[in-house]
């Protein structure tokens, strides 16, 4: 037998033998690690742009994305209810100013008729 013979064992049997890692052996290190998947989507009519879509998929653990800086869900009202209790605060605050202003205006122009 010559060396390439032995490289693949002939028809029918896999050339470098059965994966050597399970599927839970994958998605533990694409969660470690992270994976970027970037794709654009362009139409173009005539050489007019359309319409341009820009896709960023980044797969990780949440460490993993927050050792990337990326924490969005952290402030996203929809997704924490921490950011959601926040963001009701500052509009009770935000309503609560202009209720003052508008409470003050009414006063000054009720004051100045009588």
């Amino acid at each position: 037998m010559t060396e390439l013979d032995h490289r693949y064992p002939g028809p029918g049997t896999e050339p470098y033998g059965p994966p050597s890692g399970s599927l839970a052996d994958l998605l533990e290190r694409v969660l470690d690690k992270g994976i970027v998947i970037a794709g654009d989507i362009k139409i173009d009519l005539l050489d007019i742009e359309l319409l341009t879509i820009r896709l960023r998929l980044f797969i990780a653990s949440v460490d993993t994305a927050k050792k990337a800086g990326i924490d969005w869900w952290e402030t996203d009202p929809a997704l924490s209810s921490r950011a959601a209790r926040d963001a009701l605060a500052e509009e009770n605050a935000r309503l609560r100013e202009r209720l003052d202003a508008l409470e003050g205006a009414a006063e000054e122009t009720t004051g100045a008729v009588r």
